[in-house]
């Protein structure tokens, strides 16, 4: 038989992952070093308590119903993380509502508020789940630039009037992926006017919420004046808890936007296993132990490789957070051609800026997933580098 995907399959590209995965295996076969600094998959394992919890649920008979839209415990669980952790009051059974990690969350999003051809705001670079999503309900992007020049913020007052009045959506992620830029209160102000008068509904993507460095605190969309009138914010227990196979994430923020995510949620799924949830509750309730051993980490992994890189004449995106360096190289070479040269000739893996949006040539990605006399080993290779030509 002859089989055709739908059209829209053609806006959903390969993952360059399994070419990089593949490239890595060559170096493996042959006893060759590789250091993986793509994946922004943790590689610190979850708290033992986590574990613990995780290992005791999973062994009682009971454990193995529908849990539908989450349990009370687990809303409760994340209230109280956000009212103790972003100074933010939460309601559990109103203002919350579980996803199956925020990946789902964010592209299952945009299907409950955007028609065919609706615009969606979001930014180039911006993590590929965004586009994902857009295309699936059949929305229209229109991408704000991060410039150096602002912060690596989107230049929200750059948008034309005529555009943010028909936008349904405002996509942002601070700290973010691929660019580690962080978030003022003063930005989150200005996002809440705008939003105001558009009538536009803000989405932050939080998942990274927790990796600052400079000891200010978390910082939550939702803890804006007026936030919770015109937006969510989606967090992820994947990174700052390590429970990135446990897929257990959430939404948070207004009501009546949160009533039709459920809506669309009794159509896709039920729920999840009830046992990682209780993992999520213990997760949380201990966040200010485990979150300062993730900054006390990763703090020291971010100074180690940016400095580093710039000893090498690499330009690194300035950020005192998030889950990864975003740099600038200096070699002659598109990004793509460049990241597996490096991985041939090095065995450093790392993702190519361009995978992220058309303003990523230019630049790599690189996660801090290794510990840091492993990202000094991989430094060294890169010192290998020699000189490149092209033409």
């Amino acid at each position: 038989m002859n089989f055709q995907p739908a059209t829209r399959m053609e806006r959903f590209p390969t993952s360059i992952f399994g070419e990089l995965k593949k490239a890595a295996t060559v170096r493996v076969s042959n006893d060759l070093p590789v250091y993986d600094l793509s994946l922004g998959s943790p590689d610190l394992p979850p708290a033992e308590a986590v574990r613990q919890t995780l290992s005791e649920k999973s062994a009682l008979a009971t454990s193995y119903g529908y849990t539908l839209t989450g349990t009370s415990r687990f809303y409760e669980a994340v209230a109280t993380y956000y009212k103790n952790r972003m100074g933010v009051t939460l309601d559990p059974e109103t203002e919350i509502i579980q996803t199956m990690g925020s990946q789902e969350g964010l592209v299952h999003l945009p299907l409950a508020f955007c028609n065919e051809g609706d615009i969606v705001l979001t930014t180039n670079p911006a993590y590929v789940a965004y586009d994902a999503g857009i295309h699936v309900a059949g929305a229209t992007p229109y991408y704000l630039s991060l410039d150096e020049e602002n912060g690596f913020l989107p230049d929200i007052a750059s948008i034309p009037d005529d555009i943010a009045d028909q936008a349904k959506l405002l996509i942002l992620n601070l700290p973010g992926n691929p660019v580690p830029a962080l978030p003022s209160e003063t930005f989150f102000k200005d996002v809440v006017a705008f939003a105001e008068k558009h009538n536009i509904i803000v989405v932050h993507d939080a998942a990274y919420a927790e990796f600052y460095f400079d000891g200010s605190g978390p910082k939550s969309f939702l803890a804006t004046p007026g936030a919770k009138e015109v937006g969510l914010e989606i967090n992820s227990l994947s990174k700052t808890f390590s429970l990135a196979g446990a897929r257990i994430a959430y939404i948070a923020g207004n009501a009546d936007l949160i009533a039709v995510i459920k809506s669309l949620k009794s159509h896709l799924d039920y729920g999840i296993f009830e046992p990682i949830q209780e993992a999520a509750i213990t997760a949380l309730s201990h966040a200010d132990e485990i979150t300062d051993n993730l900054r006390r980490v990763f703090s020291e992994r971010h100074q180690v490789l940016k400095q580093g890189l710039e000893e090498l004449g690499w330009k690194v995106a300035p950020s005192n957070g998030g889950m990864f360096i975003w740099a600038a190289y200096p070699y002659p070479m598109k990004d793509t051609e460049f990241v597996f040269h490096v991985l041939r000739e090095t065995g450093v893996v790392m993702v190519p800026g361009s995978i992220f949006g058309t303003e990523g040539d230019g630049f790599a990605r690189i996660a801090l997933v290794k510990d840091v006399e492993m990202l000094k080993q991989a430094l060294e290779a890169l010192k290998t580098l020699q000189p490149i030509e092209v033409g």
